[in-house]
């Protein structure tokens, strides 16, 4: 279960950086005496200008003809020096009146190459299903679910992350960007001024978040709006970290237990080539009532806990004496090493149907990296490399960070960051009767579960019209739209949000 802001979104990741620290050392660059744009000692090459290339994409028989941007935008301090240069992907269509979408992937220390490559830009890299290997051609296609149709696209990676760095020493670089609350004042200020520079403060504007994206997406949302005077239209939050306390209290709570029991059941009916929305939705009714009323009950009933354990057993397929010892309670972990240990392998905190070889099968514990994060930060990378510096032509030498395992560990939370994003999401809702939010989720995904959207979602005041936020899931885990089908009706939900014909 989540223990930590950042570790409960990269466990594996910490995990694997801990192992291999020298794998992820800073730009490769040799040392030099700092010099004014330099950071942690390291001479930084200054950033090309903005470069642009005219592509194509074909999409349910439309061909779009598009210009890609690759660029920057400084990050000034009170006194107005540069402090930091933040990369940005844009993807723009001739016509007026375009809508406007903004990206940003999660981590901390993830750049926004999940969503541009993988969900909503115009083309694609094959990564995140079984069956991928790092190791494929990173080769970009057509991608069947970008949102470019209907929407102007920009990709924001967050200092550290991408190719996009700080220009103070690593203390200072720490103090200005790598906590909660100064991630979302600088972020929400370089969204400010891409609009400005592009003269597009008048479009119709949004903002898509995943993982702790989808903690920032209401930050974000709400901070543009109260103090930077810029309102979003709508906010699409993909397998969103939103409250990091509903994991807490593992003891006594049974809402920990309540978050993931439905996600393990998905990924047993999915085995069995059951999953639905009307197979899961009596899944839900029983983990919202008798299990968690079981687990509060504890020994006071044994024969509800003897019962509800019985159902556990039945619902997720496991060995009925493995759920007994865990008194139903089922730790993430140790279920995915469990679930397939009789096949040597692993499955995916991110996806648990996503499979890897367990490489220390006696150990006491998992060992190992996630099979995911360790299988996709190899295309990812290429792919995106090869298309920032070779198709466009922004051409940069330095290291491109698909994920910084550095900027995961300098992360710190300030004094609100466990009360989560809930209660911007409610007030960015209650200031603006117009914005509407669609929060989507995979039903195999243990790192952020579906369940805690739902209970957030079902507690909030309907504020006029309740359909205004909106929890909708998908078969697939953390990254669902790197299945087709899923990419496919989380695209029909999205146009739906924009008004889209």
């Amino acid at each position: 279960m989540h223990k930590s802001l950042q570790a409960a979104l990269l466990a594996a990741f910490v995990a694997a950086a801990c192992q291999a620290p020298s794998a992820l050392a800073a730009d490769s660059h040799p040392p030099a005496a700092p010099v004014p744009g330099s950071a942690n000692g390291f001479h930084l090459p200054p950033f090309p200008a903005d470069a642009h290339v005219e592509q194509s994409a074909k999409v349910g028989g439309r061909t779009l003809k598009y210009t890609a941007t690759v660029g920057s935008l400084p990050v000034r301090d009170a006194k107005g020096d540069v402090i930091a240069q933040v990369m940005f992907t844009a993807y723009t269509l001739p016509g007026k009146d375009r809508p406007v979408t903004f990206a940003l992937n999660g981590g901390p220390g993830a750049s926004s190459v999940y969503l541009n490559l993988g969900a909503i830009g115009p083309k694609k890299v094959n990564f995140g299903v079984e069956g991928d290997n790092p190791s494929d051609p990173a080769v970009l296609h057509d991608n069947p679910g970008t949102w470019l149709g209907f929407t102007d696209l920009v990709f924001i990676d967050p200092v550290g992350t991408g190719f996009s760095r700080a220009l103070v020493d690593e203390k200072q670089a720490t103090k200005d960007f790598y906590s909660t609350d100064s991630d979302i004042q600088y972020l929400s200020r370089v969204i400010y001024d891409w609009l400005l520079k592009n003269g597009r403060m008048e479009s119709r504007k949004y903002l898509v978040g995943e993982s702790y994206g989808g903690f920032r997406g209401p930050r974000i949302t709400d901070y543009l709006q109260t103090r930077l005077g810029v309102a979003m239209n709508g906010v699409v939050l993909l397998s969103p970290y939103l409250d990091p306390a509903a994991s807490d209290d593992e003891n006594v709570s049974p809402l920990p237990w309540m978050l993931t029991l439905p996600s393990i059941a998905a990924a047993h009916l999915e085995r069995e080539g059951k999953l639905s929305a009307e197979a899961m939705q009596p899944i839900i009714d029983y983990t919202r009532t008798t299990y968690a009323t079981a687990l509060m009950q504890g020994r006071s009933n044994p024969a509800a806990t003897e019962a509800m354990i019985r159902k556990v057993a039945e619902l997720t397929g496991l060995d009925p004496l493995f759920v007994k010892r865990s008194g139903g309670r089922l730790e993430t972990q140790a279920y995915l090493r469990e679930v397939y240990r009789a096949e040597g392998k692993l499955g995916s905190r991110y996806d648990s149907n996503v499979t890897a070889w367990d490489p220390f099968p006696y150990a006491p514990r998992q060992r190992s990296g996630d099979p995911i994060l360790n299988g996709i930060i190899a295309p990812t990378t290429s792919a995106m490399v090869n298309f920032v510096t070779r198709t466009v032509g922004w051409k940069y030498d330095g290291r491109y960070n698909a994920l910084s395992y550095d900027v995961n560990r300098l992360w710190h939370e300030d004094d609100d960051a466990r009360e989560g994003s809930v209660s911007q999401l409610r007030e960015s809702v209650a200031n603006d009767p117009g914005l509407r939010v669609l929060i989507a989720h995979g039903w195999d995904d243990l790192s952020c579960p579906f369940m805690a959207s739902l209970l957030i979602v079902d507690q909030m005041p309907a504020m006029g019209d309740p359909a205004r936020v909106q929890v909708k899931e998908y078969p697939g885990g953390h990254m669902f739209y790197a299945r087709p089908a899923s990419q496919a009706m989380l695209l029909d939900d999205v146009k739906k949000l924009y008004g889209v014909k």
